[in-house]
Formats: C-alpha cells, sequence, structure tokens
C-alpha cells in the first residue's frame, strides 16, 4: 500500500529569500509548500513574510508557534493541528499533505542517528518497502540543492518526528 500527493516543492536556499532567513527557513517553507496547496496563489504570503508572521528564528520555529501562529494567519475557517501518525497518513488519503517535523535537539535524543537533526518537511505521501513504513517527505533543498521527494524510514525516525495537519472547516 502506498500514495502519493503531488506538490510544488520549493527549496530554503532560492534566490527569492532573504540570505539571511534561508539557514533557518525550512518551517516558512513547509508553510508556504502548504499553504500553495490549499489557497490560491494570491492569498499566500511571500516566504519571507511568514518566516517574520510565524516567528522563526535563527535555530528555527517551535511546533507550538508554527501551529498557533498559522492558526491565526488562516483564521476561524482552518484548524492547525499536532496529530499522530495515523491521522497524518489519513490526511495524505484525504489527498492532503501534512507538515513533518523533525527534532533531535529538542526532544534531546542527541546520541542517535535519524535523517535530519532538526527539520521541517512536508508529508506527501507514504510507502512500504519490506514491510516497513517510510514517509514520502518533500525535503527544501540546500545550497546548490533543490527540493525533491525523498523516502524516509519511519521506524528509526519517529522518536523525533511531530506531525501537524491543517484542514479546513468549511464544509
Amino acid at each position: 500500500m502506498s500514495k502519493y500527493i503531488e506538490v510544488q516543492g520549493k527549496s530554503q536556499y532560492d534566490n527569492d529569500i532573504e540570505p539571511s532567513y534561508r539557514p533557518s527557513a525550512c518551517g516558512p517553507v513547509t508553510a508556504y509548500v502548504l499553504l500553495r496547496h490549499f489557497l490560491p496563489t494570491e492569498q499566500i504570503p511571500s516566504i519571507n513574510e511568514l518566516y517574520r508572521t510565524l516567528g522563526s528564528t535563527k535555530i528555527g520555529l517551535p511546533t507550538w508557534r508554527f501551529v498557533r501562529r498559522l492558526n491565526k494567519m488562516l483564521g476561524s475557517q482552518w484548524n492547525v493541528k499536532v496529530c499522530n501518525l495515523q491521522q497524518a497518513i489519513e490526511q495524505i488519503d484525504e489527498d492532503r499533505p501534512v507538515a513533518v517535523k523533525f527534532d533531535k535537539w529538542f526532544k534531546f535524543k542527541w546520541r542517535s542517528r535519524f535523517s535530519f537533526d532538526y527539520h521541517w518537511v512536508v508529508m506527501v505521501g507514504y510507502e512500504y518497502i519490506e514491510n516497513q513504513l517510510h514517509i514520502l517527505v518533500h525535503d527544501h533543498g540546500g545550497r546548490n540543492c533543490a527540493s525533491r521527494v525523498r523516502s524516509i524510514p519511519y521506524e528509526p525516525n519517529h522518536k523525533i518526528l511531530t506531525f501537524v495537519k491543517i484542514e479546513s472547516l468549511k464544509r
């Protein structure tokens, strides 16, 4: 079983992003990619605006701030909240991508090896490889590296993952 949602990715090192923001712009870029999936283009702030509005810092964007400020920005017709793996998979099955945060630093898992130490990405799907769950994430690239979809094994990373879903409350 597998599922994949096509989304338009974005590199956090693109020229339209303030150079001083680029190393820590993964949270705002994640929000931008998600908003581009859910909203008309003219309603989406720039990544530089999102960086400031969401309260990003040089050391990153805390999950609670991402959720609170994105909820405030979107208004009462939307619900942004932390969810578990099963809920994230259900979102993917409903063609709604999910924000994913890898965070070994603030979860105090310093000595283990993970796919990312600290990084926000967009979950765009999942697949099972040899009966092991892999989450498909749109990584936001790096210096001289475009954004791309990666298959990340869930089990070795599960201790540092946080999922955030965005749902419209309009019926």
